[in-house]
């Protein structure tokens, strides 16, 4: 990727995040770049597929992120598949947490079968494999069923962060999440 685009995609991920796609314009995103709008179309055709180049930018980063900090917060298995929820926890507390982008992504482009939103669908897909991986090295009793629910209450809990504001919401899915991989996880690998 050309330093512009790159330069573009990033100035772009930073307006979606704070005031939405449909709120922020290719005349913002150029002015904010500090580009014309000609240099604009040059690299992408139309503002989906900046929005496209944007969540898919944002996947990568994101999830290496957080997938990093969840090892680094925890020693073992068992641990990491809470420490998701300490790293939840840490994301909504930090000062440029307007939630989820593809969360956000789907609330503004609901169609179904369009690009965005199956951009949106892989990466939840994503991190649902991740927490199933860990329910795997964890020794879960069913690593499936474990992580669909664990993904559950993270996407309630960024949700609530973002709506209603309350960062602590991670806490809360974290008491859950904790029944839940006590009942899976075999007591003698709860270390």
């Amino acid at each position: 990727m050309s330093q512009k685009r790159q330069e573009l995609v990033d100035t772009a991920i930073e307006l979606f995040a704070e005031h939405g796609f449909h709120a922020t314009g290719i005349d913002r995103i150029a002015e904010a770049a500090q580009v014309s709008k000609k240099t604009m179309y040059h690299h992408f055709r139309s503002k989906e597929e900046l929005i496209l180049a944007a969540l898919r930018h944002h996947d990568g980063v994101f999830r290496n992120f957080f997938m990093k900090s969840v090892e680094q917060v925890a020693d073992t298995p068992y641990q990491r598949l809470l420490g998701v929820f300490d790293v939840a926890h840490e994301w909504f507390s930090g000062h440029s947490f307007y939630g989820c982008m593809f969360i956000n992504a789907i609330g503004e482009y609901s169609h179904r079968d369009t690009a965005i939103r199956k951009t949106c669908q892989d990466f939840k897909a994503q991190m649902t494999a991740f927490i199933e991986e860990l329910a795997v090295q964890a020794q879960a009793d069913n690593p499936a069923a474990l992580a669909q629910s664990l993904s559950l209450l993270l996407e309630g809990s960024i949700v609530t962060a973002q709506v209603a504001g309350r960062s602590d919401s991670a806490a809360t899915a974290r008491a859950a999440a904790k029944v839940l991989v006590d009942n899976s996880v075999p007591a003698h690998l709860r270390l």
